[in-house]
């Protein structure tokens, strides 16, 4: 609400002798008691609190929940500030909501977007109140008094849906009270008839300037925004030697270019010279907004069905950010996630999400009705079947199918995994140890060092490895990640690679570790390290983990779609079948393991057919091959094929086997028209009875069409398949066929998207810049990561956007 922007000073009203409303303090004076100038004085500092700092970009969209503008507690300046806040952002007009119904007698009627053609510039919809108001009143009609249906479009709403009469009625001839707010708005917008300006008579050389001046300010911005740099320096004045980002840059623009020198800086008023923070901020959201606003403008007007992507994280300042993306296929037919923007949330509750994403999507003008798909990751507040944020959405729109980030799944899978074998779990968290343990330190780094480069030119002389410009780098122990599963390959590699340097380490640490903890540590890690079993099991999580890794990289993919995604979880779950039935794969771990324990002199059993360890009593022996083979491969590979068929269970989803009828593979070999009739009831809001009777016509024509054109011919996947559409104009001809394509691209796979959002986040909001507010660095954060879109903005649009958001001194034409 837009109370919340408008922080009002609470008091205390009691009534004086005459009757009016007077503010009562504890132990103050009475006002009567205190001089003229001291009276003054109090008003003048009551009159500063009384007015409210706010956001223009936060001010509330629904228009139904807006406190009437003659009772904002701000000045008349501010509220015409609010005034052009809301007439930039235009109507509140959300036209794919599920508009509900109201009895009227006998029948039912509701409220339709084809209302809006009525008053496409003034008409607003609050889906709060299910009413229609007027924004043109609203800004202005305080100013007439109780005319044109009193209150009705401004405060109350209307909602008579079967009488659209009086929406006419409202509008009136050309003197109405609605015609004259609307010319007031028009006025208002129209800065070069305000007397202020006429007034000022800019020169056209000082509007050129002024131009020059604005656009290398944006330039600046630009190149900031772009690098994710901060703006601000900490000694900004004119004698310092470092200003800032912002000036600095500037200063070198104008050094290499002269027309830029002769108006910016020095050169400039000192009261226009466009470098104010302020300036900068204002420019940085109109940027954002820009942004932001043509990527809704792609899904909005060309009615795409889109997907939710949420998740939440801490920033540095240990304040919880909500991040959104949006999935949708362009125009193009590719399919693409765009990160719309980031919002703090005080609890990260279901429902706390949920009010944050419903008041996200009522700013632009968006509904959930609209969503064909939400992905999250399988933290209950997302999940819950009950209470949890999927199915606060799916009870408004069933149609927002909820699909479990695939990443998050295989990243499941692996710690059950890990957290059901004992070896495996000793191994990873030895890994772990070791990790910290060689890196700990400066001078056990630089020990690791040298050991490697010896051990390096080593081989080199006895000609065991080339040499060669990028081969035998530098390296260290990659550090493990325990929420981050791809990181623990990088480990396992670098342990390989480093193993007799790493050994070395240890035994220096054995002997001149500072305290008997350090050598005992190390010590323990040698007696580990120095078994068959440490390096057979190195060898095995290599090649799982490679197989898993490569799965993970595959799912984290921006254009990955659904069907394509449990292709890859099949071919996964295939190689480990075959890693585990063919007895060569054994056969080569072991020899691997053989010749790492050869080079560095660790004992191996002489004979695989052996009784393995002490023989305990009550306990049949078992020999060293069933051990290595049965206990560590077979286990390993059985717990981790389990949980890849537990964890992906939407292959046994009607959807999915739906989905598979579109595979354009082997020209089209998996077509099946019942199936695909089947997937397009899933979504009755975008195909109703009368559709589905065109679509099974569409699909036999479609069928008949791509699976004999050559141009078809070595299409892989969907997503190729919508591209190789709109490039033949097949989109057009076979539009219902197009759509289910287009709703199964925009089923989420991973939110990866989400998690480079946060990466991002990081790197914009550190520890240097800890203090950012929540608009500043979302308005960055848009910017940066949406580089491809802003890239497309021109500077006009954005100067022109600038001069509207309030009155400026020089007007451009």
């Amino acid at each position: 609400m837009i109370s919340n922007y408008f922080k009002r000073l609470k008091k205390s009203p009691a009534k004086n002798v005459d009757g009016d409303s007077t503010d009562i303090e504890v132990n103050q004076t009475p006002l009567e008691e205190e001089t003229p100038q001291q009276q003054q004085q109090h008003q003048e500092k009551e009159a500063q609190r009384s007015i409210g700092v706010f956001n223009l970009d936060e001010l509330e969209t629904d228009p139904g929940l807006r406190i009437p503008i003659n009772e904002l507690c701000c000045t008349d300046k501010q509220k015409e500030e609010v005034r052009r806040a809301y007439l930039l952002k235009g109507p509140c007009q959300p036209k794919d909501h599920n508009f509900p119904f109201t009895p009227f007698g006998d029948k039912k009627r509701r409220f339709t977007s084809e209302w809006y053609k009525e008053g496409s510039c003034w008409m607003e919809y609050s889906v709060a109140k299910d009413a229609i108001f007027c924004l043109n009143c609203y800004l202005f009609k305080p100013d007439y008094g109780d005319q044109a249906g009193g209150e009705v479009f401004v405060n109350k709403g209307y909602n008579n849906w079967k009488d659209k009469a009086k929406v006419k009625k409202h509008v009136g001839d050309h003197s109405s009270t609605h015609n004259q707010c609307h010319a007031k708005c028009v006025d208002l917008m129209n800065q070069r008839q305000h007397i202020d300006v006429n007034l000022g008579c800019v020169s056209k050389k000082g509007k050129l300037d002024y131009r020059i001046r604005l656009n290398a300010s944006i330039d600046c911005i630009r190149f900031l925004l772009h690098q994710g740099l901060a703006f601000r320096g900490h000694d900004e004045s004119v004698e310092s030697e470092n200003q800032g980002n912002f000036m600095e840059l500037l200063k070198f623009l104008s050094n290499h270019n002269d027309d830029i020198k002769k108006v910016v800086l020095g050169n400039a008023p000192k009261n226009h010279q466009m470098t104010a923070p302020k300036i900068q901020r204002q420019l940085t959201s109109v940027c954002a907004h820009l942004t932001t606003k043509k990527i809704i403008a792609e899904i909005v007007r060309d009615k795409q069905p889109f997907s939710l992507l949420v998740d939440e994280s801490r920033d540095v300042a240990v304040k919880e950010q909500m991040a959104i993306v949006f999935r949708y296929v362009d125009k193009m037919g590719c399919v693409i996630e765009r990160f719309i923007g980031i919002v703090h949330v005080k609890n990260t509750s279901a429902k706390s999400l949920k009010t944050a994403i419903d008041a996200f999507f009522v700013k632009y003008g968006l509904s959930l009705t609209s969503l064909r798909g939400q992905g999250y990751d399988g933290a209950s507040n997302m999940r819950g079947e009950f209470n949890g944020l999927k199915t606060l959405i799916l009870r408004e729109n069933k149609f927002a199918f909820y699909i479990h980030c695939f990443s998050h799944q295989l990243q499941l899978a692996l710690v059950k995994v890990v957290s059901k074998h004992s070896a495996l779990g000793e191994f990873f968290q030895t890994l772990s140890m070791l990790s910290n343990t060689v890196a700990a330190s400066c001078k056990r780094r630089d020990l690791l060092r040298d050991n490697q480069y010896e051990y390096v030119i080593s081989l080199i002389s006895n000609g065991d490895i080339q040499t060669g410009r990028g081969l035998n780098q530098e390296c260290t122990i990659k550090r493990p990640g325990d929420t981050r599963w791809g990181s623990h390959i990088g480990t396992i590699h670098s342990v390989i690679n480093l193993f007799s340097s790493v050994v070395g380490v240890l035994r220096v640490i054995e002997i001149e570790g500072d305290d008997w903890q350090n050598k005992s540590q190390a010590r323990s890690l040698l007696r580990i390290m120095e078994n068959f079993e440490f390096v057979f099991l190195l060898f095995l999580m290599k090649k799982v983990l490679g197989i898993t890794y490569e799965l993970s990289q595959a799912l984290q993919r921006k254009d990955q779609d659904l069907l394509n995604a449990m292709q890859f979880v099949q071919i996964s779950k295939r190689r480990l079948h075959k890693l585990r039935n063919e007895d060569t794969c054994f056969d080569i771990l072991l020899k691997e393991a053989y010749d790492l324990c050869k080079d560095n002199d660790i004992p191996i059993p002489e004979n695989m057919e052996d009784n393995f360890g002490r023989t305990k009593r009550g306990i049949a022996p078992i020999t060293n091959k069933h051990h290595f083979k049965v206990e560590l491969m077979y286990t390993v590979l059985d717990n981790i094929q389990e949980e890849l068929n537990n964890r992906f269970d939407e292959v046994n989803m009607g959807l999915l086997q739906c989905m598979a009828s579109l595979d354009p593979s082997n020209s089209f070999a998996a077509f099946n028209k019942d199936r695909l009739l089947e997937f397009a009831k899933f979504y009755p809001a975008d195909f109703p009875q009368h559709d589905i009777w065109l679509l099974d016509n569409q699909l036999e024509n479609y069928y008949e069409d791509v699976s004999t054109n050559a141009n078809f011919t070595h299409v892989d996947g969907i997503a190729d398949l919508a591209k190789k559409m709109v490039e033949f104009k097949k989109d057009v001809a076979y539009d219902k066929v197009f759509l289910l394509i287009k709703l199964a691209l925009v089923l989420p796979v991973a939110t990866a998207t989400v998690e480079r959002v946060f990466s991002a986040m990081n790197l914009v909001k550190n520890t240097l810049r800890n203090r950012m507010g929540d608009e500043w660095m979302n308005n960055c954060l848009v910017v940066y990561i949406e580089k491809e879109v802003f890239a497309t903005i021109q500077n006009e649009d954005i100067i022109e956007h600038f001069q509207n958001i309030m009155k400026r001194k020089i007007v451009l034409n």
